[in-house]
C-alpha cells in the first residue's frame, strides 16, 4: 500500500510544483484567465515564480505531499502576510486524481502547522476564485468564513492574462489550529 508522504519543498522541485501548478489553473481557472494565457507556456512562467519562491524561501513554508515521489499536491504559505488576516495560504493544489482523497485537507493541515510553529499571529487565509464553487464548499466545510470580495490581481501584474474582471472571496480561519485536528 502507498503512503503519502509530506516534506518541504526545495529549489530542486521548482520544475514539478511549476508543472502541477500549471496544470490546476488549466482545469479551475478557465473563464478567469485569459485562454492565450492559459494555453501559451504557462509552465515556464510558472517555473520562473516557482525557481524564485524555492530558491530563497525566507518567511514562507512549502510542503509537497508525495505518494512513491509522485507529486500529488502542494501548498506554499506566506507566514505573517497581513496585520490583520495573517498567513496566506497563496498556493493549494492537489493533482486531478487525487482530487476528494483527503490529500488537500491534510495539505491544509500541515499549513496550519506550519504558521502556529512560525508566524508570530495564528490565522490564516487565502483567496478563491468566485467562480471555483467546489473549492469554497471545501474551505467552507473545513471551517473557513468568507469576509471579503475583490477583484482578481492579474498575474505577474499583466491585465491581459485576466478574461474580463474575474471576481475572487477571502477565507479566513481566525485560528489555524482549525485546520490540525
Amino acid at each position: 500500500m502507498r503512503s503519502l508522504v509530506f516534506r518541504s519543498a526545495g529549489a530542486d522541485d521548482a520544475e514539478r510544483v511549476a508543472g502541477l501548478h500549471a496544470d490546476s489553473w488549466r482545469r479551475h481557472y478557465r473563464g478567469a484567465f485569459s485562454d492565450s494565457f492559459l494555453d501559451g507556456d504557462l509552465e515556464a512562467d510558472r517555473r520562473v515564480v516557482w525557481s524564485a519562491r524555492l530558491a530563497a524561501p525566507t518567511g514562507t513554508a512549502t510542503i509537497l505531499a508525495e505518494y512513491d515521489d509522485q507529486l500529488a499536491g502542494f501548498v506554499h504559505v506566506m507566514l505573517d502576510h497581513h496585520p490583520r488576516w495573517g498567513s496566506l495560504v497563496d498556493n493549494l493544489h492537489v493533482h486531478h486524481s487525487q482530487r476528494r482523497t483527503g490529500v488537500g485537507t491534510r495539505l491544509l493541515s500541515h499549513a496550519a502547522a506550519a504558521v502556529i510553529d512560525q508566524a508570530t499571529g495564528n490565522a490564516i487565509y487565502l483567496w478563491v476564485l468566485q467562480q471555483n464553487t467546489d473549492a469554497q464548499h471545501f474551505y467552507r466545510a473545513l471551517g473557513a468564513s468568507e469576509v471579503e470580495t475583490a477583484t482578481v490581481s492579474p498575474p505577474g501584474g499583466d491585465a491581459s492574462r485576466l478574461h474580463g474582471s474575474p471576481r475572487r472571496l477571502r477565507m479566513v480561519w481566525r485560528d489555524a489550529a482549525q485546520l490540525t485536528s
